[in-house]
């Protein structure tokens, strides 16, 4: 190509020779609009500090190929913007502190451009901009949205979703500030006082990590009656599973105890998760490491991943849905019996069914059984399962590293707390209305209006009480003519905001976790569900499956009545 004279272009940048700027970047920015105003951008090629800054064409330079195979073998077609060209102008630093140009080669080898949005220089975000990512990011905005909002301020913006990506990704290297990822998190986990251990295998890679932020600390501390654990999957890009810990604050609200991300779901590792929980509150998951770390604590099982199980194995045994809301119908029966008697008496035809599988541990689901023990009302996983898709909803991809899985975990912990302090406080500051305290008005109430107007049962079987750690009507119609005590309320309920606090020891620098072979088809496989790589979605459970393959069956057969099987 033709070299294009120089004449125009060193007409509009004379007035810039020979003046004087304050900066380097004042310099770089003034020379940067006097060039893109004319269809051509520029980037700084060499500088040194105070000294000078050689700026030139961001197309300028020849591609260097990173590959060690020639250009011809490489299978992905590649292409460059780089043509050498020879534009180049110097800027210096005078003895008095100020910056002169000198236009050394202005020309140019090509047309100027009619779009300076395919030059990348042109796309960089400025560093109020930066900061503007850098906040949002911190907060959980997804990158489209923060990429909207910088629209909305600066309508001229040329930046895409890739120079976000880019520019989160100079902040994060910025911050490790050439640390490892476990290096920076670790000393993050010191300088705000989280309480955290791991495991790692010969090679140093971490296997397993305990974390439990400094509120969740406090609030498990002081509701430890009640505590909810489950696994979540597709949280982090190493594919471990990841154990929640759900306690349950005298609000009846869900907050956050501990998280433990896990190497593998056996006995070993739910014994070693345990033991670090353990030591905080001071004192399909494994029943055997409850007993084998808290044996006398009261270990119940979800009777919702129960009927759900049954769902898994037994539904297709069944060729009329009658039938199976029949056996469904009994079996709810026998897990809602409130005596021994009555399960044993009327349940036979159940029992021998499910015995081998489920009785065995009839003590952990069954109403005679768990009516017992002070569950306040916790007889699913539920709260858990809610606390996962919260997590999730801060997440948003199952690709980041401890550290972004982290920082998202902190956000959700520090809103959380605040709600359930807020709530604390409110409760301070209000006068109960006839028991009509928000935290239990609707079981209180119900018992106090049964003694009220006297539709007691004759006996009290003393579940209520038991169960939900507050007066049942029985109790409140004997003190109709006195006052109940506050030792017939549980601790579990009252409002107490001494919080408790410990301290932590540092931990040697660690290697980062072996990405681990997740649950579900391998990859590959001809009938493997398509998921997007980055998702969070969790994979269909057994019972799941069954009941579309069901629902598929039963529509083939009203679709054709007729055929034979």
């Amino acid at each position: 190509m033709d070299m294009h004279s120089s004449t125009d272009i060193e007409a509009n940048v004379n007035h810039l020779h020979g003046k004087k700027f304050h900066t380097r970047e004042e310099l770089f920015e003034k020379v940067k609009s006097c060039f893109v105003s004319k269809g051509y951008a520029v980037s700084i090629k060499n500088s040194k500090k105070d000294e000078y800054v050689t700026i030139g064409c961001d197309r300028g330079g020849v591609y260097r190929s990173q590959s060690k195979n020639p250009l011809e073998n490489l299978k992905k077609e590649i292409s460059t913007s780089l043509i050498n060209r020879p534009f180049k102008i110097q800027g210096k630093r005078k003895s008095d502190g100020l910056w002169t140009l000198d236009l050394i080669n202005i020309s140019h080898n090509h047309d100027p451009s009619k779009d300076m949005v395919d030059h990348p220089s042109c796309r960089r975000l400025t560093k109020s901009e930066t900061s503007e990512v850098e906040r949002l990011s911190i907060s959980g905005i997804q990158p489209r949205n923060i990429l909207s909002s910088l629209r909305l301020k600066n309508p001229n913006i040329q930046a895409v979703s890739r120079t976000l990506y880019n520019v989160k990704t100079k902040i994060r290297n910025e911050k490790l500030d050439g640390r490892s990822m476990i290096q920076a998190l670790f000393e993050e986990f010191g300088r705000s006082k989280f309480l955290y251990n791991y495991k790692r295998d010969e090679k140093g890679h971490l296997t397993h990590l305990f974390l439990a932020h400094p509120k969740s600390v406090m609030l498990s501390k002081l509701y430890r009656n009640v505590y909810v654990l489950d696994c979540t999957y597709k949280t982090n890009v190493y594919k471990m599973p990841l154990l929640d810990v759900i306690g349950v604050s005298s609000s009846n609200k869900s907050f956050y105890s501990c998280f433990v991300f896990l190497k593998k779901e056996k006995v070993e590792d739910y014994v070693w998760a345990l033991q670090m929980f353990r030591e905080m509150i001071d004192s399909s998951f494994e029943p055997m490491a409850i007993s084998i770390v808290f044996p006398r604590t009261i270990h119940l099982l979800c009777i919702w991943h129960i009927q759900k199980n049954i769902v898994a194995k037994c539904k297709k045994q069944f060729i009329e849905d009658e039938d199976w809301d029949m056996f469904m119908s009994t079996w709810n029966a026998v897990m809602y019996a409130e005596t021994e008697k009555l399960l044993y008496k009327e349940k036979q035809c159940v029992i021998s069914y499910l015995k081998e599988t489920w009785m065995p541990h009839k003590q952990k689901f069954v109403s005679a059984w768990i009516n017992t023990h002070p569950h306040f009302g916790n007889r699913a996983s539920s709260r858990a399962e809610g606390a996962h898709a919260k997590l999730k909803g801060y997440l948003h991809v199952s690709t980041g590293d401890f550290a972004q899985v982290v920082s998202k975990i902190c956000l959700a912990i520090d809103n959380e707390f605040q709600e359930i302090n807020t709530m604390l406080e409110n409760e301070r500051i209000r006068v109960p209305h006839r028991c009509r305290i928000s935290q239990f008005k609707f079981l209180l109430n119900c018992q106090y209006e049964m003694a009220k107007f006297g539709t007691l049962k004759p006996n009290c079987s003393g579940h209520f009480t038991a169960t939900m750690g507050l007066p049942c009507a029985h109790l409140m119609n004997q003190a109709k003519e006195s006052s109940l005590v506050l030792d017939s309320i549980d601790p579990q309920w009252r409002i107490d905001t001494t919080f408790l606090n410990d301290g932590i020891r540092p931990y040697p620098i660690l290697l980062e976790p072996v990405i681990q072979t997740p649950k579900g088809r391998p990859p590959g496989a001809l009938n493997k569900r398509k998921e997007p790589i980055r998702s969070t979605k969790r994979q269909p459970s057994e019972f799941e499956i069954v009941e579309t393959s069901m629902t598929r069956t039963s529509k083939q057969k009203i679709a054709h009545p007729n055929d034979e099987t």
